[in-house]
């Protein structure tokens, strides 16, 4: 959905919001909680705040349509659909997004974090890993549990190659960069004395930088085919790569203009954001439209509740992060913010002088 607000000459300004769901079923406890199933019976929550992400977009809309005094130029909210599926700004640009919205100067999105609901982080530069998910299929040849010598057991493989990956970064990824490489399922087999004729690992990959990224999943692929060579796989494995994310590397002027606007409106709630493992496609529009960019965090944790955790070194344990079953941000000044934000960085570019 894309909502466009003319206002006379100036520049044109994209704010973009994320809306979809997750497959997990909430349990904050909230009387808002989602109760709700998808069609195919699977909970649904917004586990990663996306409904703070639209309705701040919505709020802020609304502010500048009824302030056409304070600002000049043109105004285009896109409520982007399927970011977790890693396909929703592909499929908007594919359905026409250029030429629906024309020239656009400049684009801006933000993500509620696990940090102090009422700050405000921005950040020049890679700021969101980009990511990479395979599904990996290695055959084998099925037999009885007691007759293993008659089996090229994908069990065995699969494991082999789990413990082998955990060497990529450790050994082919210099110390001064960073990723990180997550085998988050095996699945093989369906009885205890039946040795199956496949496997399949999913892994995921995040990374920041394009040599980085090209090294990490040329270094899975080698390590899998040799594995499966070493066990006498009757077939050559499958590796098929889905779900993959951009970097989001932030424009150092557009951000530096943000930073500089969010300073002055939020004072010391402004702050720099921590380089994120978590990734987005927002890029994928402003790239898709040729336009610079820049991407911040808000935080949507209680104030008190944070600094509880921080003081007690237990952040990472006591504060629910994006995706959890428990994150709940609270609604202010969380929205208050996001929206402000929103405001902010917009008229940065329409303000009238």
């Amino acid at each position: 959905m894309v909502g466009v607000l003319a206002n006379g000459p100036g520049p044109f300004v994209l704010l973009r919001a994320d809306m979809d769901a997750l497959p997990v079923r909430e349990s904050t406890g909230l009387s808002y909680a989602s109760a709700d199933t998808s069609a195919s019976g699977e909970p649904v929550m917004h586990a990663c705040g996306h409904d703070v992400h639209v309705v701040c977009l919505l709020g802020a809309v609304a502010l500048l349509a009824r302030a056409r005094d304070e600002w000049s130029g043109t105004l285009v909210a896109v409520f982007q659909p399927a970011e977790e599926t890693a396909d929703g700004a592909h499929a908007m640009l594919d359905d026409g997004l250029a030429s629906l919205v024309g020239r656009v100067d400049v684009a801006m999105a933000q993500h509620v974090l696990p940090l102090p609901a009422g700050t405000v982080s921005t950040r020049v530069g890679p700021t969101l890993a980009a990511a990479d998910s395979l599904r990996i299929v290695v055959h084998g040849r099925g037999a009885h549990g007691s007759m293993p010598q008659a089996a090229v057991d994908p069990v065995v493989l699969a494991a082999m190659i789990v413990v082998r990956l955990q060497t990529v970064v450790a050994r082919e990824v210099a110390p001064g960069d960073t990723a990180v490489l997550t085998v988050g399922s095996i699945q093989a087999g369906t009885k205890s004395n039946v040795i199956p004729d496949q496997a399949v690992v999913l892994l995921n990959v995040r990374t920041y930088d394009e040599r980085t990224r090209s090294s990490v999943l040329d270094a899975i692929e080698r390590i899998v085919r040799a594995e499966c060579v070493a066990s006498g796989s009757p077939r050559d494995p499958e590796v098929q790569v889905f779900d993959r994310y951009p970097l989001t590397d932030n424009d150092a002027d557009v951000t530096d203009r943000v930073a500089a606007a969010f300073t002055a409106h939020f004072g010391e709630r402004g702050g720099v954001l921590a380089q994120q493992s978590a990734s987005e496609d927002f890029s994928d529009i402003p790239v898709g439209l040729g336009v610079p960019y820049t991407y911040w965090g808000i935080g949507g944790i209680d104030p008190e509740t944070y600094r509880v955790a921080d003081e007690a070194g237990r952040v990472a344990q006591d504060i629910p992060v994006n995706h959890s079953a428990t994150f709940a941000p609270v609604i202010q000044p969380t929205l208050d913010t996001g929206t402000e934000a929103l405001v902010v960085a917009a008229l940065a570019w329409l303000g009238r002088a």
